[in-house]
């Protein structure tokens, strides 16, 4: 399945993973020659801090290529941006408490729930994608609770310009 993204979603991931293959990787790697030039390896601790830093840090390559490899780029051209979809703002009232509420629709690689920033595929984001400003829409939980809202205002995520 294609990780659905926006340009600029995928220029921070592109980003992130030169850092990491061309910045960090030489970092730890001086890290752990600075940590064996210390001598005993079996009780250093800085070597071991050093190599679960390299471990990490190629945990996060491999995954950032494989997000990076599926990647679907949206082109805003092809997508009706009138219309809640990964790249738009949305602000939603609660009719039920009549709170506003103000989301970021972002590909699945872009999460940030703290940052109000939800996965298009999010069971938020499946119940506001296609609609329109003016549009009510219910949100059913799992255990059949229901939550109702209205769409505000739809508009362009300000960081993809």
């Amino acid at each position: 399945m294609a990780n659905l993204m926006t340009r600029a979603d995928f220029q921070k991931l592109q980003d992130e993973l030169d850092n990491r293959k061309l910045n960090m990787r030489k970092e730890i790697s001086e890290k752990i020659k600075e940590a064996r030039e210390q001598g005993d390896l079996s009780e250093n601790a800085e070597y071991d801090a050093a190599r679960d830093e390299q471990r990490d840090n190629e945990a996060r390559i491999e995954e950032l290529e494989a997000i990076i490899k599926d990647a679907a780029v949206i082109n805003e051209n092809d997508v009706d941006m009138s219309a809640v979809n990964v790249g738009s703002e949305v602000k939603i009232k609660d009719l039920d408490t009549d709170e506003v509420l103000d989301f970021s629709i972002v590909g699945s690689a872009a999460v940030d729930s703290l940052a109000f920033k939800i996965s298009a595929a999010s069971p938020m984001g499946m119940a506001m994608t296609g609609r329109h400003a003016g549009e009510k829409f219910t949100l059913k939980t799992e255990d059949g609770e229901e939550f109702h809202y209205e769409i505000l205002e739809v508009s362009r995520n300000q960081e993809e310009g």
